[in-house]
């Protein structure tokens, strides 16, 4: 597919070699095809954006078939949409004021090429460039064709005398020609995050933004799902589904035009966020990230899923460890010895590592509560007189790996690293400090501040060669944003929001090109980031603080969308009065871990939490690597069903949970329709997850072809006596 792709447009760029005449360059997948053509004053236009077709010379000819004829509506599907000339009504993809003050853009076609990229996706990159100044925007198109996703991004570029101010510079602009749009967003807040949204959009402008500089999902996700033509079901329907891979301030503007047609503008949000562009230095937006599905928003998932696995997320074909943390059992109030007692009943759970949260730190400013010695990042002698090497030696002979927690873009007020180097605080000088969870974010447009961030991480390396995994957390958005590095260096300020990811970033990158392989979890204050540009640098993601399970079936539901399961971390703990078995079963839906006290249990949980952990080690593989299928609503039912497959059809998980203990719920009544199993195979469903005495009405020497399955479907008779069900399937 991907050797017909160069061949079609190279073929298509020679034929089309003269610049008067029309250039069509089809963005292709192995199902979805975006489809670009230059109109007769060389500006590029999108003209088809739907299925594949199977004969690549017909994509020429799918623009006459739209007509665009309302007043101005001619401009409404241009490529990447610009502020400054008349004859654009849409919303700008880019704006700018050129050296000499005017700030009149035009984009006009000036050259593309295809290649093939050494990680297996096909590259097209289209220069486009302004006829009066030497302005240039190359768009990037990067596509993956087994999953069915699309990268776009752009390079801005400029050879003028001077500065050139950009105002509005968006990684893509599409526009497509379906009716009747139904946009989900997801909102929330701390402990409410992914709720969901559906808004069935009308004609005008609807936008999803973050302007919190960090911690940018708090309220608003990046992710989204745009149902056309009606709304999509999981398996019916088609569904653009995607998020703006940017860990900053991101925009999504969703414009319904005067046909009915949508215009979507996606990238960082030009909230005070002016960038003065200097003469040949390139500036590349972020990756908007998305697929297309036309069976629903199952496909479409998997997709994502897929891609991320294969291609984006750290270890996404690898393994995860199963840990325990202290965190609701101390929380900051621990000494050295006790920890030492947990690290056995981490042992006797049968996890792999042991995480140590927030508290170990400080000495100044003991790290005893969150309001003080955030940022002194010393071992407290008093809590660990030992230090981390003794915890971590302790670990491993109890069997197990040991884990850390820090938080290195903050810092507390109340700590030596605040009182030493003020200057290296976003904080405005002339105005009260604003502080969000008792703490200010460091400057990290600021190299020093970088090496600082960066040093804590390779000095508890170096410290403790054999440390096995990092919780990285991030608790405060920007306040007070002024950058004294900024200041210094007559920088404009309207560079903080972006300069403080690149150097973010660049903080990464060292940690990875040292330690490419060790365990880090994204947090922050629960599932404030999530974005897919910092997944390349950690392993997984904590969704939320709130562990409620039933709660956590809603949330796991909606993130499932766009994330594969081993990139959610979910742990068990006792913030519920849910059976200990329903909140292990929601839990070994993802990326397992428990923050309780093991000596709390009574043995028969004991006894029943180490067979469940046993029972996720022999499944987990599938869960993990397999496909997921959404079997069953919650939002539409008295319970939850959601089943994991392996790609061969032969092994599967299937999760049921009731979501709804009223008298009258009905879960248990009809039989739930499984997905993907091969329909000539037959299969087995056995009941697992069990404590000793209890009775399972599944009868597991039955067996069922896939047809059945998949046509009339299975009961797992899920009811408030039997609250969560997991059923392993076996093909025979």
């Amino acid at each position: 597919m991907k050797t017909k792709i160069t061949l079609l447009i190279t073929l298509l760029s020679l034929t089309f070699s003269l610049s008067s005449q029309q250039i069509t360059i089809p963005i292709l997948t192995q199902n979805t095809a975006l489809v670009l053509q230059t109109d007769n004053n060389k500006r590029l236009k999108i003209i088809y954006t739907g299925k594949s077709l199977k004969k690549d010379q017909e994509y020429a000819e799918t623009g006459k078939m739209f007509k665009l004829l309302s007043q101005g509506a001619a401009s409404n599907n241009n490529a990447f949409a610009v502020a400054g000339i008349d004859n654009n009504f849409t919303e700008p993809a880019i704006a700018v004021v050129h050296e000499d003050g005017n700030n009149s853009l035009d984009l006009l076609y000036d050259s593309h090429k295809v290649s093939e990229t050494s990680d297996g996706a096909t590259l097209t990159t289209i220069t486009l460039k302004d006829p009066v100044y030497p302005f240039f925007v190359d768009l990037f198109y990067k596509t993956w064709n087994k999953e069915d996703v699309i990268e776009q991004w752009t390079t801005i570029r400029h050879n003028e005398k001077g500065d050139v101010t950009l105002n509005k510079y968006a990684s893509a602009n599409l526009y497509l020609f379906n009716k009747n749009y139904y946009l989900t967003s997801y909102n929330g807040a701390w402990a409410k995050e992914m709720q969901p949204e559906v808004t069935n959009l009308r004609q005008g402008m609807h936008t999803i933004e973050s302007r919190l500089g960090t911690r940018e999902n708090l309220h608003t996700s990046p992710n989204f799902m745009l149902s056309m033509d009606g709304q999509a079901t999981e398996n019916t329907g088609t569904v653009l589904m995607g998020q703006i891979a940017w860990n900053g301030n991101f925009s999504l503007q969703f414009e319904t035009d005067v046909l009915k047609n949508m215009h979507i503008v996606a990238g960082i949000n030009p909230y005070q966020s002016a960038y003065q562009l200097k003469p040949n230095m390139p500036f590349e937006t972020p990756r908007f990230i998305y697929t297309i599905s036309f069976e629903g928003r199952g496909k479409g998932s998997r997709n994502l899923q897929k891609w991320l696995r294969n291609h984006t997320l750290l270890d996404g074909q690898g393994e995860r460890l199963t840990l325990l943390n202290n965190w609701e059992a101390t929380q900051f109030d621990f000494d050295q010895e006790e920890l030492v007692s947990l690290f056995s009943g981490a042992k006797d759970l049968g996890v792999n590592l042991f995480l140590l949260d927030d508290g170990w730190f400080a000495n100044k400013y003991p790290r005893n509560n969150d309001r003080a010695g955030l940022g002194d990042w010393e071992v407290n002698k008093s809590k660990l007189p030992d230090g981390i090497p003794y915890l971590v030696h302790e670990a491993e002979k109890e069997g197990v790996k040991f884990g850390i927690w820090i938080e290195p873009e903050m810092v507390n007020p109340k700590s030596e690293l605040y009182e030493n180097n003020p200057d290296w605080v976003l904080r405005q000088e002339n105005r009260p400090e604003i502080y969000f969870r008792s703490q200010l974010v460091l400057d990290l447009t600021n190299p020093e501040v970088q090496d600082f961030v960066y040093n804590i991480v390779d000095d508890m390396f170096t410290v403790n060669p054999t440390l096995a995994f990092i919780k990285w957390d991030c608790n405060a958005p920007i306040f007070n944003g002024h950058s004294k590095y900024l200041e210094r260096n007559n920088i404009s300020q309207s560079h903080l929001y972006v300069e403080y990811v690149r150097g973010l970033e660049n903080v990464l990158k060292r940690i990875r090109e040292k330690y490419p392989t060790v365990p880090m979890m994204l947090c922050s204050g629960g599932g404030g980031r999530s974005d897919y540009d910092l997944l390349k640098y950690f392993t997984e993601f904590w969704l939320s603080d709130n562990t409620d399970p039933l709660e956590r079936v809603f949330m796991q539901w909606n993130y499932s969308y766009y994330y594969p399961a081993i990139s959610m971390c979910n742990h068990v703990t006792n913030w519920s009065d849910k059976p200990l078995k329903y909140r292990i079963d929601v839990a070994s839906m993802g990326k397992l871990g428990f923050d309780i006290r093991v000596d709390k249990l009574s043995d028969k949980d004991m006894k029943f939490t180490q067979q469940t952990i046993r029972n996720y080690d022999e499944f987990k593989d599938v869960i993990w690597h397999g496909d997921m299928y959404r079997l069953a609503s919650p939002y539409e039912n008295d319970l939850a069903s959601i089943m994991y497959l392996s790609d061969d059809k032969t092994e599967g998980v299937m999760f049921n949970y009731l979501t709804n203990w009223r008298f009258l719920a009905e879960p248990s009544l009809s039989p739930i329709k499984l997905q993907g199993l091969n329909k000539d195979k037959t299969y087995r469903l056995t009941e697992i997850n069990l404590y000793d005495d209890s009775q399972t009405p599944i009868d597991k020497e039955q067996i069922y072809s896939g047809e059945f399955l998949m046509n009339v479907g299975f009961n797992p008779v899920v009811n408030s006596r039997r609250s969560s069900v997991v059923l392993k399937i076996d093909a025979i």
